[in-house]
């Protein structure tokens, strides 16, 4: 019988044809799999491999392989491997635990994937899992998924691990990062916990540090450094760890996480990022939504929130797309100095020293905007331009990463940091 007569066969309503066209693909794979793929040369849809994929997924294990064969030799498409190796259900788990400890990243990226599809939890998909962070290169797809996906069952086997000693070291490093991957630092034991924290507080000293780039958007606050302490009690920040500079930039650039409240409702929490002392100064980085509220009115009370705490606040947002470039200063609880621009610029507020030293010829007569530069400037004179820190900044302590809500943890946040 031809395979066009069994694929039309699948789709039968008759349920005694489609288990006899189910029985003869799967009766005769060395056949009828090599047929299927060369019937997908040049296709490039998905919805034009369904029947094959359809075929594939009753053939199983032998068709697996196969598929994997011809990708090898190059007779099939990346995209055609990845929709195909696609198809299979449970009996192929074992095949997809293989696939996923293979060393090339785009293969290991579709074992992954059908591991992840399949919520495979398997010996062999930890052992994938922990080789493909213990090589310590790009981490294949899905991966850190497949980590959290199965974080509650792996836990304890990938703790027995770290602590076997007759494992080779990039083993054990591995399964470190498949636990941090999965279920943040608050995964790792007391000992590796332990571990971490030193590792940070020796590199802090010798870090150069580098700030999120506004060159196309961003917003972030200022407070003089010996007054700091003010900022976590002001923004209602939680459960503060020392953290590098780098570490700290790419945490508060991640996305928020929902996470059950006390009360059974749902809440949101995001990760905050007060800087070490530079140049006089601590930088604020976060999320603006959890940090700052409304666009309008949140910046204002915000600010002066802050400023209350820590005596001086500043405030900056850029936004090149919208047409947006806004600078506060609060002294004590009160705006005393704005820029607003959303097109034309508004000043509220006497003029600061630096602004009248920016005017050509400055006297009694100037108007209060003069001077007045935007964000970008503005910054640099005021406190700390984000985008000029580097070796020549002056650093002192260390970063701090906060968490937006109580009883969260650290370890709620999905993926690692770059200590």
């Amino acid at each position: 019988m031809k395979i066009e007569s069994l694929l039309a066969d699948l789709d039968s309503d008759d349920a005694t044809r489609v288990e006899a066209a189910v029985e003869q693909l799967a009766a005769q794979p060395d056949r009828v799999v090599p047929e299927l793929l060369r019937s997908v040369a040049g296709v490039q849809r998905t919805v034009d491999l369904k029947p094959v994929v359809r075929a594939l997924r009753h053939i199983g294990p032998p068709a697996f392989d196969r598929v994997l064969a011809a990708s090898r030799r190059k007779e099939l498409t990346g995209w055609q491997t990845h929709r195909l190796l696609g198809a299979f259900d449970e009996r192929c788990a074992d095949q997809y635990a293989a696939l996923a400890a293979d060393p090339d990243h785009e293969e290991s990226s579709n074992g992954f994937q059908g591991l992840v599809r399949l919520r495979v939890d398997s010996d062999a998909g930890l052992t994938a899992l922990v080789g493909c962070f213990a090589r310590g290169r790009r981490i294949p797809f899905k991966a850190s998924d497949y980590a959290r996906l199965l974080h509650d069952s792996f836990r304890a086997r990938l703790r027995a691990v770290r602590r076997d000693l007759s494992a080779a070291p990039t083993i054990r490093r591995g399964a470190m990062a498949a636990l941090v991957a999965g279920g943040g630092v608050d995964a790792l034991d007391d000992r590796d916990r332990a571990a971490i924290q030193r590792l940070i507080r020796v590199k802090i000293p010798h870090e150069t540090p580098r700030l999120p780039d506004a060159t196309l958007s961003g917003w972030w606050m200022a407070v003089p450094g010996e007054t700091y302490e003010g900022v976590f009690e002001a923004l209602g920040l939680h459960d503060r760890e020392p953290v590098t500079v780098s570490a700290g930039v790419e945490a508060s650039e991640t996305m928020e996480i929902p996470v059950p409240g006390p009360d059974g409702a749902g809440r949101t929490v995001g990760r905050a990022f007060i800087t070490p002392e530079l140049n006089g100064w601590r930088l604020v980085f976060g999320p603006f939504d959890l940090l700052v509220g409304e666009p309008w009115d949140g910046m204002f009370e915000t600010v002066e929130r802050l400023s209350l705490h820590c005596g001086q606040a500043q405030f900056f947002f850029l936004d090149d797309a919208g047409g947006s470039d806004v600078w506060l200063v609060a002294q004590d609880g009160r705006v005393i100095r704005q820029y607003v621009a959303e097109g034309d610029p508004e000043w509220e507020g006497d003029p600061l020293p630096w602004e009248t030293a920016a005017v050509d010829h400055p006297d009694d007569d100037a108007p209060s905007h003069a001077g007045t530069m935007g964000a970008r400037s503005a910054c640099r004179y005021l406190s700390v331009d984000p985008g000029e820190v580097g070796p020549e900044t002056e650093m002192r302590g260390h970063g701090w990463l906060a968490l937006t809500e109580p009883g969260v943890g650290h370890g709620a946040f999905p993926g690692t940091l770059r200590i």
